[in-house]
């Protein structure tokens, strides 16, 4: 199995479940922070990847 390029399209993580927690600024949908969520079209696919990567923390995190 070949290794995924480091250009592949990184998919959104929305789920269309836009609610925003004003106390933390996170989606209570997608998890991702709303300055993620104001950035994700200018990101490269490896600051997307690294989204990626905070929303597994964030969702090891919740109870």
């Amino acid at each position: 199995m070949a290794a995924p390029d480091l250009d592949d399209p990184v998919p959104s993580p929305c789920v269309s479940v836009c609610k925003l927690d004003m106390a933390t600024r996170l989606c209570l949908g997608c998890r991702r922070h709303i300055d993620e969520i104001r950035l994700w079209t200018k990101m490269t696919a490896a600051e997307k990847r690294a989204v990626w990567a905070r929303l597994e923390e964030r969702a090891a995190a919740d109870p």
